[in-house]
């Protein structure tokens, strides 16, 4: 029987993407060629694409993706959660994990993403941020701020264009951008400021039209991924880590409204 090595075991809580340890279980040490990516989700549908691909030119490699916020994820891994691959919607957070020594590659940048009103009960694509203080809107969605890069950015340019005080009220909160865009989704918020990756993706795009915002108003989301420490020596995850530099993975990103490193945000 092969060798075993004991690893703590973690669940993903689906809804609110927080890491529960179980205990102490075996692992096979040919779990080597396995992947687990903990991606922003914003790139829930591009990464899936990404996959497809990949799965398709490695199919000796298993690899499968979790989708939550950036900053809970940067905090599990720092507590040892079992990821290969990180890839934040803050390059800051993976440069964090490389300054605690966790890191088991460099940083790389691989996307620059942006933000859009986005609804399904009103038109936004005529929409503009002021709108949102009319009285007939009575819910906006916006990802936490206190951890989602992009409810962060999502804040800075509701104070930047100088209505923040006025909506706050009306504010809900996604644990995530794929949260948030849910809440709106589901008529919870009539109007939400959500990934442009996700109001171009074919499952919300025919549901409802998005704007964007005014990049000037907020910092640049400018993304990364990293291998993390426990990774280093994974082949596998080492290919996932090339294929990102390839056509098509970066045709992919772009179809979803992403800017690659050292171009403008898509339009």
């Amino acid at each position: 029987m092969g060798a075993t090595r004991s690893v703590r075991a973690f669940v993903i809580c689906a809804v609110t993407g927080t890491l529960l340890t179980l205990g102490i279980v075996a692992a096979r040490a040919g779990d080597a060629q396995k992947v687990t990516i903990a991606a922003a989700a914003d790139l829930k549908f591009a990464i899936g694409d990404m996959l497809a691909e990949f799965k398709k030119a490695q199919p000796g490699c298993a690899v499968e993706a979790v989708y939550g916020s950036s900053g809970q994820f940067h905090t599990q891994i720092t507590q040892g959660a079992p990821f290969d691959l990180f890839f934040s919607a803050d390059i800051s957070f993976p440069k964090m994990l490389a300054e605690k020594g966790l890191a088991g590659s460099e940083v790389k940048p691989y996307a620059v993403g942006r933000i859009v009103l986005w609804s399904v009960v009103k038109d936004a694509s005529k929409m503009k941020l002021a709108d949102l203080t009319d009285p007939s809107i009575a819910r906006i969605a916006i990802a936490n701020p206190k951890h989602a890069p992009y409810g962060r950015r999502a804040e800075e340019a509701l104070r930047a264009a100088g209505i923040w005080d006025q909506i706050e009220s009306k504010l809900v909160y996604g644990d995530n951008i794929a949260h948030t865009a849910q809440l709106v989704e589901s008529k919870n918020a009539q109007v939400g400021i959500i990934a442009l990756s996700l109001a171009m993706s074919p499952a919300l795009a025919k549901q409802g039209g998005h704007a964007p915002i005014d990049e000037t108003l907020h910092k640049p989301l400018e993304q990364g991924f990293v291998l993390t420490k426990r990774a280093a020596k994974n082949a596998c995850a080492a290919k996932v880590s090339d294929f990102m530099g390839e056509k098509t993975a970066r045709d992919i990103m772009v179809r979803y409204g992403f800017a690659l490193p050292g171009e403008s945000a898509a339009k």
